[in-house]
């Protein structure tokens, strides 16, 4: 294969001689080499451009560009780049007679003063690069010239440990002529995080322990690479873990590679309280712990996970996160509206209704968004862009927002993808049979029955190009539409088991919702240049759930009953650190739901919400909130929700759920209204075990074991006994041991 060199590159880095070096030397080298070698505006002039990040969001890339010269985003738009350069600004920005006046050169080296300060040195390559094409009379390329068609970056990912604190990358470009070319100190280095810098020359360095990824980035193409600095931990010796199917086998293989040991295996009331949370967002009762620890038989855990996904409880709990996604909200959907898309929705997951079919019923769904509750899918995302980024987002776990505006900085999506995709959704339209809005001032309020239909002609115009928009599936061949219904074709190939965005997005969804992070994180936001954690694993997970025909169920249970989810969230002395290899559970506060339903069971105080019938739990609420008059105020409860973190449902987005903790949350566990209402009910809990004969202990036991899934330790049952034993109010003192439970790390976190 031959060896393609439009212009001479180093490929080490320049020593403190060369720097020194004469301006006129180098000019010889180009002019020496210039009978063989021809400087390409898209193969040598642009990457230049790029290295020294001229063409960034935050520099001339910019919408508005800077300073009066603006540059396409990332060198997207060669023609227009071309005439930023030579043509714009009456060509004052070059000089081909005397190329070293050059406007370009002059600001770039600071000669001139320059807002964005030194970009490379008078005696660097891409000076000589830019130099040479000027002289050469800043022509564009011809029509021959190859084209870059794949970059290879070696090693493609690297585990190093104390002290080695450098990796060196080598950059190689093949072109569509088959030659190839050394790119190492032309390519463009973006790491990802603050753990480590990459110098020009792609030298990695090391700025901290863990695991990190290098974008390295020529023209249009991007690969990731993946890098981990850890400590040495040079007395680590692995102990055989005990695997239970193959998640473990991934997951555990890498931990081996990484010297870090795996925690030990939770203890069973840790598993049945993150069973039962992960489940159907409630606490198990005191009889169902108390059963649970006393069973002895070895398969106990499968059996329990079996008989809590046929709960009804399970539907409830899981239909919440297909809702939020889904944007089932009253303000959009009205109150009818609502109540039939979640009872479609949980019934869809009672029945145990395969994924991919159920997402077919979503994108192809028509008719009336009462009788046909599918359709309110489009109810509330009522444009094409909506629509749009709603289901690249949700079925294919593609952000295409940043490709509306020019192409994605991140993702092989252009401008024309976008809006191509996009105008798959144009002809969906509406007949809204009443709107009874009790704002007449609210557009986006609806109250009335309305009809989803298909046009039979609309498309969405692609502002770069200024014509309509050819309807195109995303990175995939694409049948002639002309003849067939758009939201059919769109939904068998959507949820096609060969189309592996829509297998890998459902697969780290419901990782996600198990293990508290995305295989891919954020868990929406699949793309190439945002690998897996555990590549393999996502894989063989995704494999499975094509095999089991997208059996929901299915995938829950091999998850759950691996060793690598029944881990314990204590860690060890080489995992204290990693919270995304899964060497241990990683604590995670309750979500608002599951909060204050599990407050609401521990002290056996129902719950009421505006316009629902009380006892209902959060986790059952089809909509955000009821609708309701200005004058009214929320309930407690439902205050409760939004403080913590319940989503309005505005987004399609997973990341839309706050579970961040805030000082206002703490206040609210601490003294909120809606605490105090739980624990001072006349007819909770507390009271009815008050007004009993049973002991202190007893009554301790009892709410130790519902609130926190355990009996108490010697320790705590003195401590609380005394207490009660010592009040003057049994009742009171009741209430301060429940406060004491409710806020406790152990009943707010999910271990």
């Amino acid at each position: 294969m031959e060896t393609y060199h439009p212009m001479p590159i180093l490929t080490s880095q320049p020593s403190g001689g060369w720097l020194s070096a004469s301006l006129a030397a180098i000019v010889c080298l180009v002019a020496a080499s210039a009978a063989a070698d021809t400087v390409s505006f898209r193969n040598d002039v642009m990457p230049v451009i790029s290295k020294a990040g001229c063409n960034m969001g935050s520099c001339h890339g910019n919408l508005n560009g800077k300073g009066g010269f603006k540059l396409s985003l990332r060198a997207e738009d060669l023609e227009f780049d071309l005439n930023a350069l030579a043509r714009d600004f009456n060509g004052r920005r070059l000089d081909t007679f005397n190329p070293d006046e050059s406007l370009i050169l002059l600001k770039a080296t600071t000669q001139l003063a320059h807002e964005g300060g030194l970009r490379f040195a008078k005696e660097s390559p891409e000076y000589a690069i830019l130099r040479q094409w000027i002289a050469d009379g800043a022509r564009t390329d011809a029509a021959q010239t190859p084209r870059a068609t794949r970059l290879d970056v070696t090693p493609p990912d690297k585990i190093l440990f104390e002290p080695a604190d450098k990796l060196q990358l080598q950059v190689k470009v093949t072109y569509s002529n088959d030659t190839q070319r050394d790119l190492t100190t032309l390519a463009c280095y973006e790491p990802v995080n603050t753990l480590v810098k990459v110098t020009h020359d792609g030298l990695v360095e090391r700025q901290g322990a863990g695991e990190s990824i290098v974008l390295v980035r020529y023209q249009h193409l991007q690969v990731p690479v993946r890098i981990a600095f850890l400590p040495a931990r040079a007395d680590f010796k692995w102990k055989n873990v005990p695997k239970n199917n193959y998640v473990d086998d991934h997951v555990f293989d890498k931990l081996k590679a990484m010297r870090i040991q795996p925690s030990d295996l939770s203890a069973d009331p840790v598993f049945l309280r993150r069973a039962y949370l992960d489940l159907l967002g409630i606490l198990p009762t005191a009889d169902e712990a108390r059963a649970f620890l006393a069973d002895k038989r070895r398969d106990k855990r499968a059996r329990l996970i079996d008989q809590l996904l046929e709960r009804p409880e399970f539907a409830d709990f899981w239909a919440l996160k297909w809702s939020d996604l889904l944007r089932n909200e009253e303000k959009s959907l009205d109150r009818k509206g609502v109540q039939n898309f979640h009872f479609w929705i949980r019934e869809s997951i009672a029945e145990n209704k395969p994924v991919d079919q159920f997402v077919r019923e979503l994108i192809s769904a028509r008719g009336s968004t009462y009788s046909n509750p599918a359709a309110n899918f489009y109810r509330a995302n009522r444009t094409p862009v909506f629509r749009a980024q709603a289901a690249a987002q949700v079925f294919l776990g593609t952000r295409l927002q940043c490709a509306e505006c020019h192409n994605h900085p991140y993702e092989r999506w252009t401008q024309d993808d976008y809006y191509n995709w996009t105008t798959l959704f144009a002809r969906v339209n509406y007949k809204i049979l009443e709107n009874r809005r009790r704002d007449k001032n609210d557009k986006h309020e609806f109250i009335g029955e309305q009809i989803v239909f298909l046009a039979p002609a609309g498309e969405v115009k692609n502002p770069r190009t200024g014509k309509d928009a050819t309807p195109r599936f995303l990175g995939a061949p694409t049948p002639d539409l002309d003849d067939q219904d758009r939201l059919e074709a769109l939904a068998q190939w959507v949820a096609s088991p060969n189309n592996s965005l829509f297998v890998r997005a459902q697969v780290n969804r419901i990782w996600y919702h198990l293990m508290g992070r995305g295989l891919v994180d954020p868990v929406d936001d699949l793309r190439d240049t945002n690998l897996p954690s555990h590549p393999a694993l996502m894989d063989a997970l995704a494999k499975d759930f094509v095999a089991r025909k997208f059996d929901l169920r299915h995938l829950i249970r091999v998850i759950m009953n691996s060793r690598t989810y029944q881990l314990s969230s204590t860690p060890n002395e080489s995992n204290g650190d990693d919270e995304v290899n899964y060497s241990h559970v990683v604590p995670r506060r309750l979500t608002a739901e599951q909060l204050i339903d599990s407050q609401s069971q521990a002290t056996g105080t129902p719950l009421e919400f505006n316009g629902y019938p009380k006892g209902i739990r959060a986790a059952q609420i089809p909509g955000v909130e009821a609708v309701r008059r200005r004058e009214q105020r929320a309930s407690g409860e439902d205050a409760f929700l939004k403080i913590f973190g319940r989503p309005p449902r505005l987004f399609t987005s997973e990341c839309e759920r706050s579970c961040d903790t805030t000082m206002t949350q703490a206040f609210q566990l601490i003294s909120g209204p809606t605490i105090n209402a739980l624990l001072t009910n006349t007819g909770n809990r507390l009271n009815q075990l008050a007004a009993s004969d049973k002991s202190p202990a007893a009554i301790v036991d009892e709410l130790y074991w519902t609130a926190l899934t355990r009996p108490p330790t010697r320790s705590e049952l003195e401590q609380t006994t005394a207490h009660i034993a010592e009040a003057k109010n049994r009742r009171q003192a009741l209430e301060d041991v429940a406060w004491a439970l409710l806020n406790a790390k152990e009943f707010i976190l999910r271990h």
